[in-house]
């Protein structure tokens, strides 16, 4: 009986260290569990598995017990490597229905003279919330011809506070009239949440928090650092779906998705020469190897050029839609498996597709590595490229979500945990 006390007691201990990041991908779903030590996490066991065809569209699940089965070899893989079994888990979001936005609104205080305190601040946030549900579920309700469609807030993060147009860090006991929030917020279908949720509950993990992919990539790259001025476009390209954020001075402007991954340039290599979806995609993984046929090699990179096109115009319409911005950052950070494609990246740094965009000049372009990630380190040898920096990310929106009920030195952290779900 001690010795059963001892092992629960342990097993408590190790569920309250680590976390489970789990990338639910259209092609793969990556798994990473990381220990929590102090700020910092470390990456003591990751694995991956592939997804078949029928079980994702579009970046959302379609089969939910082929995902689950997914999910059990990565997340075995990674268990075996860490030797510990975590149960607080992060699953991460995409599809064209995620919408994240940032919604600014102007409060007139009736008191200009009273110093701002943290219930004030909470009362304007709220406002911000609903203004911003109201319009997500508008847009999706217009875009599935549902005017019912349920909706469900996954992510909020403050982006800046202006007193009278000062902009200011900490707002609490500043007088003044007038109060401007930017607030970041992305809203998902209640569908697409309530089929995550599934998951974690049959694979017995406790859900800590549902993250839309493209801020937990932005989560990635800013990590603890409140006064971050990172200033970068940030582009998710997966199986399924692109995502894009755009974050400038350390504060996400806002996130787009839109249906064009990975599997469209195998769909269309297989389409284009008549062969096997299967026959695609190896031919396009390999598609630089010299053991390939000339002729086979052009009329698949002919095959690849055309969905690249489309490909380029998503990508210039999504970043048309950030219409809030003077302009566009001039940094391009690439992460996910579709950004394995060497045209992609060519494409993106020698076509003359941003000509038409607010870019003060022609903006640099490469892959996130894992090592650029903030306050993450891979203890397994195994996080070696831009395929795993979703769910490097998704580690660091658990971490924000575990000292969510802490004390905070910071005012942006105080008021980020009343954004907190």
């Amino acid at each position: 009986m001690v010795f059963e006390k001892f092992l629960s007691k342990h097993k408590d201990k190790s569920q309250h260290e680590y976390i489970v990041a789990l990338d639910v991908g259209t092609e793969y779903v990556k798994a990473l569990i990381a220990k929590v030590s102090g700020d910092k996490l470390e990456i003591v066991g990751a694995g991956r598995q592939h997804q078949e065809i029928s079980d994702m569209y579009a970046g959302a699940i379609a089969d939910i017990s082929g995902v689950v089965r997914n999910c059990e070899s990565a997340l075995s893989e990674a268990e075996e490597q860490a030797h510990v079994q975590a149960k607080k888990v992060v699953i991460g979001i995409a599809g064209e229905l995620v919408k994240g936005v940032t919604n600014t609104i102007r409060y007139r205080r009736p008191q200009p003279d009273r110093p701002l305190d943290t219930a004030e601040m909470e009362f304007i946030i709220e406002k911000v919330q609903e203004r911003a549900q109201a319009k997500a579920q508008k847009q999706i309700a217009l875009e599935t011809g549902n005017p019912d469609v349920e909706i469900k807030l996954v992510n909020s993060a403050l982006v800046s506070i202006h007193i009278d147009g000062y902009k200011v860090s900490n707002p609490i006991g500043f007088q003044g009239h007038d109060v401007a929030v930017q607030i970041y917020t992305a809203f998902a279908p209640m569908v697409h949440i309530g089929a995550l949720e599934r998951v974690a509950d049959e694979l017995s993990l406790d859900l800590l928090a549902v993250a839309a992919e493209p801020f937990a990539v932005s989560r990635s790259v800013l990590g603890t650092d409140a006064n971050s001025s990172l200033t970068a476009i940030l582009a998710d390209v997966g199986g399924g779906t692109t995502d894009i954020a755009v974050v400038n001075d350390g504060g996400v402007e806002g996130t787009k998705m839109f249906g064009i991954g990975g599997r469209s340039f195998t769909r269309t290599i297989a389409s284009e020469m008549n062969i096997s979806y299967d026959e695609a995609e190896k031919l396009k993984v390999n598609i630089e190897n010299d053991k390939i046929k000339p002729i086979i090699a052009k009329e698949a990179n002919e095959a690849i050029d055309k969905t690249l096109e489309v490909w380029i115009s998503g990508v210039e319409l999504a970043l048309s839609e950030f219409d809030s911005a003077d302009h566009l950052p001039n940094r391009i950070l690439l992460c996910g498996g579709g950004a394995s494609l060497t045209k992609l990246v060519e494409a993106l740094q020698r076509q003359d597709w941003h000509k038409d965009l607010p870019f003060t000049k022609k903006p640099t372009v490469h892959h996130i590595h894992p090592s650029e990630v903030v306050g993450i380190t891979d203890l397994t040898d195994k996080v070696t490229d831009h395929t795993f920096i979703t769910a490097m990310g998704l580690l660091r929106v658990g971490y924000d979500t575990m000292i969510g009920s802490s004390d905070s030195d910071t005012i942006k952290d105080k008021l980020n945990r009343i954004l907190r779900i």
